[in-house]
């Protein structure tokens, strides 16, 4: 390793596939390294895992750090949390990123309590700046600012870490951007030799069923979605029939899923899926914050709501006042004529 302060993102990988977070979090990771002057590091864990190394400094990466390793090929919370202790003691690196995946919330905590360092938890944004601590009357300057929703999304934190290092923080899918690979970047694919202790091994995976999802409401490029205003599951047909013409997917408020509408795969917002379409139709979304945390950055929005004064249209392209049960069908006759 350089002098330089690095940056590491943790890149989960699944049966030789690098998740999306990871690589948003390498794009962001550049951004921020940029301003740092530090080293972007990737912490790539698995077996049979060294082709992945060049897509990671690709994405944005300086430096990989590769533990290819039998006892690593599946996801086991013990042996992937000694590797990333071991290194990030040797190391010490500024600031650790993880994507808030179901490995990502479950590894990063217990790095972060062997660390003696602060976590934040599914922050939507990152950035640098300096923070003056009064009682020490002192300035700290390039501070991670760790950004979330707090108190149910009434209220959004910065959150900062001055004292203890690296600074970590797990970040939602979605939320940032991806960033295009370049095939022209190089870096350093540096072999660790991981070294485990006997209880590290102590669970052993005897097989595993995966179920893919069937709805991808991140890679959609429209949306329709609906919310409590919906009324009822046979509602969601008039989302259906109007996503099936625009060759998109049907979204769904979280009212919508705990009134059990719709399945929670399709649960947009802070607690649900972070997405970006060209166009997002929201239908019976009353847009509070907590949903519109995770589709305000769409490109054209379109509400359809009763309530004229709905916080959805705060942030709507187009405002349409009414009920979507007659709104709907009208706009799905429109489009079937058109398309004769």
């Amino acid at each position: 390793m350089t002098d330089k302060s690095s940056l590491w993102v943790f890149i989960e990988q699944n049966e030789g596939k690098i998740a999306d977070v990871s690589l948003e979090l390498l794009g962001k990771a550049r951004e921020l390294a940029a301003t740092l002057n530090s080293e972007v590091v990737g912490l790539l864990c698995g077996r049979n895992v060294r082709d992945l190394a060049q897509t990671v400094i690709q994405s944005g990466a300086d430096r990989v750090l590769l533990a290819d390793h039998p006892e690593l090929e599946l996801y086991r919370t013990l042996p992937y949390a000694r590797v990333a202790i071991q290194e990030a003691r040797a190391r010490k690196p500024d600031i650790f990123l993880i994507g808030a995946t179901a490995n990502g919330r479950d590894l990063a905590p217990r790095v972060a309590s062997a660390l003696r360092c602060g976590l934040t938890a599914d922050c939507t944004d990152l950035q640098i700046g300096e923070y003056t601590v009064k009682k020490e009357n002192k300035t700290y300057p390039n501070l991670l600012f760790q950004i979330r929703p707090a108190f149910g999304g009434n209220l959004i934190a910065t959150i900062v870490n001055p004292h203890t290092r690296p600074q970590m923080a797990t970040v939602r899918e979605g939320v940032m951007r991806k960033a295009p690979a370049d095939p022209a970047r190089k870096g350093i694919v540096e072999k660790i030799q991981p070294t485990f202790e006997k209880g590290d091994l102590a669970l052993t995976i005897l097989s595993r069923s995966l179920r893919p999802s069937t709805v991808r409401l991140k890679d959609a490029p429209v949306i329709v979605s609906g919310g409590a205003g919906a009324g009822s599951a046979e509602d969601f047909n008039l989302l259906r029939d109007l996503a099936n013409l625009l060759g998109g997917e049907v979204g769904a408020s979280r009212a919508a899923v705990d009134a059990g509408f719709i399945s929670r795969e399709h649960q947009i917002g802070q607690t649900g899926t972070t997405v970006r379409p060209r166009l997002y139709i929201a239908a019976g979304i009353s847009g509070a914050i907590q949903h519109r945390a995770g589709m305000d950055q769409s490109s054209k929005i379109i509400a359809i709501n009763t309530d004229p004064n709905a916080p959805i249209f705060q942030i709507a392209n187009y405002k349409i006042v009414g009920d979507l049960g007659e709104v709907l069908p009208l706009i799905i006759q429109s489009l079937r004529d058109k398309s004769r």
